[in-house]
């Protein structure tokens, strides 16, 4: 997400990388977080540590609609009130036993991430098509300059080379690192497609061997 642009929203992964029943490491600015999608495919983000051992509950797994520690296998709901411990089947867990949630929305093929109580919607990115995502050892002033372009309110840089066919939207991670979700405008044939994971994939090397370099910082 480019720093003091985008809000509370944080474009977290792309919907075609949550199937149903799964569950993959995300990162929001309050840190990392387990995001995951129930069984009927509705998506959620929990904080990424079990209340009872500090588990990476990225680490475990759906069922139904509830997330289950790998470890213990203490089970929470999406508004994160703990649901079973199994060894104590006949118990009731106590609502004080809870992980942490945050806000979620789906829209163009994005998965968003908020902060607090989001005062708006988050960004509608119209006529793109989500391709796919890349992580780059860069920062964001790394890749715009490899873009040869300053992203927008909304985080999305549109590469000058790119004659308009594709744009790519930033969310930043630790370590000047990017994550970039690649957006294709128009036509999302296989060509279109494979012509940009290229054009990206491209912009991310030059982007890294910026960074190297210290030229932007």
């Amino acid at each position: 997400m480019h720093p003091d642009t985008t809000g509370s929203w944080t474009p977290v992964a792309l919907s075609a990388d949550l199937p149903a029943g799964t569950v993959i490491p995300a990162r929001i600015p309050a840190g990392s977080i387990a995001l995951w999608r129930s069984e009927s495919g509705r998506p959620a983000a929990s904080a990424n540590r079990c209340p009872h051992r500090g588990m990476s509950l990225s680490h475990g797994f759906v069922r139904g609609e509830a997330l289950s520690c790998i470890y213990h296998g203490w089970s929470y709901a999406q508004a994160g009130n703990c649901l079973r411990i199994p060894a104590h089947p006949g118990l009731t867990p106590p609502q004080a036993i809870r992980v942490k949630t945050y806000p979620v929305e789906e829209t163009g093929g994005v998965i968003w991430v908020a902060m607090g109580e989001p005062s708006a919607n988050p960004p509608k990115f119209e006529g793109f098509v989500a391709l796919r995502s890349l992580m780059a050892e860069a920062g964001i002033a790394a890749i715009e300059a490899a873009a040869g372009a300053k992203a927008s309110p909304a985080g999305l840089v549109e590469p000058a080379e790119s004659t308009g066919t594709i744009c790519l939207l930033l969310s930043a991670q630790e370590d000047r690192q990017t994550l970039l979700h690649v957006l294709l405008k128009g036509e999302a044939g296989t060509a279109a497609r494979i012509a940009a994971s290229r054009a990206a994939e491209s912009l991310r090397r030059k982007a890294e061997d910026l960074q190297k370099k210290g030229i932007a910082q």
